[in-house]
């Protein structure tokens, strides 16, 4: 889960606001959030929030906690989308002040001016923020990755980047998920390419998973069957739902509708491709319940095969080889990235990380979004990169950037809040000790 605070000048910048789902880690937890109780006791001071990308672990708390935090949010019209559609679910839409901006336009919240910047991910209109104030400029990457053909929408701005080198950064809070793999990340073109090859000569129904949010490997996918003579119905709420924001936003305006469920399960199976919820092994996603024969609607048999085009989550591993067990049991031929080049991560690779620092020349690095391996590789990279310092920070570390230097300067105890289907709650690591002992 995703949540930084930006203070300057007496103002408070909020960047993001995400959860983390725990799965079979915590029975009875939705989610965990941050507790924002630091942030509301100075919301008089808080000039506002701004979404970098709308994945789950970015905008996920923002309907759990407004109103509590109650100023405005500003994002891009597909994660503005994306939030409006669950504010109305939760029926707390009023609540909430919700401005749309386009990627590449600048936003004054005084006394911060947010530039941002188009990069690539794995979802629709990613964005790295350049926060400037009088004390310097501050990059906040947001998750990103270098793409030269992302299918749809923007490659990474790269000349946009380059000038705000060349003008003076600061720091760079930068994304550190792939920062001890060497090379750069691959296309989403080149996923394409694997599923095109996956489809080739299968005979029976074809399942793909992945995750909900990657509307261009959804795009993908829908090509893909296409060239095979297949239609795709999608399975699952999450897909649906990013599908209306993808074609409300006019990302799938050269695809056709896609087939419903109850059409689908009259379509003859050599023609059928089914995109499904549950490349994590989630219990009650579409996939998992196909695989235990629990859909009202789907079905795979002997002859068919399932393509996981995801990476497994550290921690998911269990539930993913449960559902991948199911499907071989059933005769279902199972494909991962592993078997077939049918994936590519969202994130940047070492080689991407070097670049991204060649570019914008920051003074200070500021590693984020990764474990603390993720995060002391990052920095020992920074470093051989010309960084004057790189710091290695955790969870409410209150760091201090200025042209006199960077250090970590005080510490606000990290508390969180749980969310378990109706009601928020104060998480402690009890609610993890009750779970190993349901495990035991």
């Amino acid at each position: 889960m995703n949540m930084a605070l930006y203070g300057h000048a007496g103002k408070w910048l909020i960047v993001d606001a995400g959860v983390a789902f725990m799965g079979d880690e915590a029975p009875g937890i939705d989610a965990v959030m941050a507790d924002p109780s630091f942030i509301e006791e100075r919301m008089a001071d808080v000039v506002g929030l701004v979404v970098t990308h709308a994945h789950e672990d970015h905008i996920g708390a923002i309907h759990h906690l407004w109103p509590r935090l109650s100023c405005p949010i500003h994002a891009s019209p597909f994660a503005s989308h994306v939030i409006r559609e669950r504010l109305k679910e939760t029926g707390r839409l009023r609540d909430v002040t919700l401005r749309t901006f386009q990627i590449g336009d600048t936003v004054d919240l005084n006394p911060f001016r947010v530039q941002s910047i188009a990069v690539t991910h794995s979802i629709p209109e990613p964005m790295a923020l350049a926060i400037r104030t009088a004390a310097g400029t501050v990059l906040h990457t947001g998750d990103w990755k270098f793409d030269p053909d992302p299918l749809l929408g923007r490659t990474t701005d790269v000349a946009a980047l380059r000038r705000l080198g060349d003008e003076g950064v600061l720091a760079m809070t930068c994304d550190s998920t792939n920062a001890d793999v060497e090379g750069s990340t691959g296309s989403e073109a080149s996923a394409r390419a694997g599923l095109m090859a996956a489809f080739a000569g299968r005979t029976g129904a074809i399942a793909v998973t992945g995750f909900a949010s990657n509307v261009a490997r959804m795009k993908a996918v829908a090509q893909a069957a296409a060239a095979h003579d297949r239609k795709v119905v999608l399975a699952g709420r999450s897909m649906l739902r990013m599908e209306k924001a993808a074609r409300a936003c006019g990302y799938l305006d050269d695809l056709p509708p896609f087939m419903g469920v109850q059409e689908a399960s009259w379509t003859d199976r050599r023609n059928l491709v089914l995109l499904c919820t549950g490349s994590q092994g989630e219990e009650r996603a579409a996939l998992s319940r196909i695989a235990r024969n629990d859909h009202r609607d789907l079905w795979l048999q002997r002859g068919d095969t399932a393509i996981f085009s995801a990476r497994a989550i550290p921690g998911n591993e269990e539930g993913i080889g449960a559902v991948q067990d199911h499907l071989r049991a059933m005769g279902v031929e199972v494909v991962t990235p592993a078997d077939m080049p049918v994936h590519v991560s969202g994130h940047p690779k070492r080689d991407d990380l070097r670049r991204m620092y060649e570019l914008v020349r920051p003074r200070f690095a500021v590693p984020v979004h990764g474990t603390i391996a993720h995060l002391e590789a990052h920095a020992r990279l920074a470093r051989s990169c010309g960084v004057e310092r790189a710091l290695v920070i955790e969870d409410g570390d209150v760091v201090r950037l200025a042209a006199e230097g960077t250090a970590v300067a005080g510490r606000v105890e990290p508390k969180r809040l749980a969310h378990d289907g109706r009601n928020l709650l104060a998480w402690d690591d009890s609610m993890l000790e009750t779970a190993d002992l349901l495990a035991a």
